[in-house]
């Protein structure tokens, strides 16, 4: 995929006040510890997160993608008119029926004209919204739109616990299933794109890549025993190496895949925004991609894997400290459990 036409105009983000650390969440399990004879601070060595950040009890995806979306639509200076296209993209949803999207487009008083519908593809959600709303421009549907993801993750790591403490068969091998489930935390991200017309910016998003294999689906596995207003038990069992193994199988095809389409060497890219795993994960994906890791920007050890918002809440934080500048170019590095796989390029 190409585009010609497409511009990113602003993010705008959301990060929770309550901090829990993976001390913390360790100092819960030490029963389980104990009994396992399994090291304290395990949790941060496996992955390298230090802390993650939890909206307080009963809040929303909505509430807090409408926030970031007020944000980023007031920094784009794109007027509420143009806005053609609204995409929730988040795994966290206010419900089933009816599209969380139509709560956020409520709140943001977006015009009766502006189709709405939520996209869930795990991690990789948003940048499969980017995508579709792209095309929507570069046909001439839709003027500009916005794409706002709301993870909301305490209700998955709070019933990981309990479900850690009360497993009379719990064992070595058993517990590493649940590990991925406690690195989870909650952001809000929204982004408003364009066409180059209208375009306050110039920064173009040139296109990329997507590929998938899905015969690695049952790798990571998440349910909701009710509904999705986190009242109900979230779960997710995880085999995290063979999921990393390949995960970046997969995204090495789709790097590959990228750079041929935008024409691109490994050397051309100024900045690298990634979907935030682990620190595991990270070291892996650029070795594997050979890419030089200091151009990347690492949100992990204080953000944990905040979901879909995870690359996006990351990029907008790195153009916010001043970590991308014109014309640099940009790659956008997506992957999610299925396996799926999206890469972008930007233009800056």
């Amino acid at each position: 995929m190409l585009f010609k036409n497409v511009c990113i105009e602003a993010f705008g983000y959301e990060i929770p006040d309550e901090i829990v650390s993976s001390e913390d969440i360790e100092k819960r399990l030490s029963p389980v510890y104990d009994r396992l004879k399994l090291p304290e601070g395990r949790l941060e060595m496996m992955s390298g997160i230090k802390e993650r950040r939890f909206w307080k009890n009963g809040t929303r995806p909505s509430e807090v993608s409408v926030c970031a979306a007020k944000k980023a639509i007031e920094k784009s200076g794109i007027s509420r008119q143009d806005i053609g296209c609204l995409i929730h993209a988040s795994v966290s949803r206010d419900f089933l029926e009816p599209a969380t999207a139509s709560v956020v487009h409520n709140a943001l008083d977006l015009p009766c004209g502006c189709s709405l519908f939520d996209v869930s593809n795990a991690c990789l959600g948003f940048l499969n919204s980017m995508t579709v709303l792209a095309n929507m421009i570069e046909l001439g549907q839709v003027n500009a739109g916005v794409i706002v993801s709301g993870e909301c993750g305490k209700q998955l790591v709070e019933t990981t616990i309990n479900n850690i403490l009360t497993d009379t068969d719990i064992s070595r091998k058993k517990i590493k299933h649940y590990i991925a489930s406690l690195t989870i935390g909650s952001g809000a991200v929204a982004v408003v794109m364009s066409h180059s017309s209208i375009s306050k910016t110039g920064h173009k998003l040139l296109g990329g890549q997507a590929r998938s294999n899905t015969r690695h689906n049952e790798l990571c596995i998440g349910g909701i025993n009710a509904d999705v207003a986190h009242t109900g038990d979230v779960s997710m069992l995880t085999d995290s190496e063979t999921l990393m193994i390949n995960g970046i199988k997969l995204a090495k095809e789709t790097w590959e895949e990228t750079r041929s389409k935008l024409g691109w060497e490994n050397s051309a890219m100024s900045r690298i925004f990634c979907h935030q795993v682990g620190s595991a994960h990270r070291k892996m994906l650029y070795e594997t991609l050979k890419l030089d890791i200091k151009k990347d920007f690492p949100t992990l050890e204080y953000l944990g894997n905040t979901g879909s918002a995870s690359l996006p809440i990351t990029m907008a934080i790195g153009i916010e400290k001043g970590l991308v500048k014109k014309d640099d170019n940009i790659a956008m590095l997506g992957i999610g459990s299925g396996l799926n796989c999206v890469m972008l390029g930007v233009k800056w």
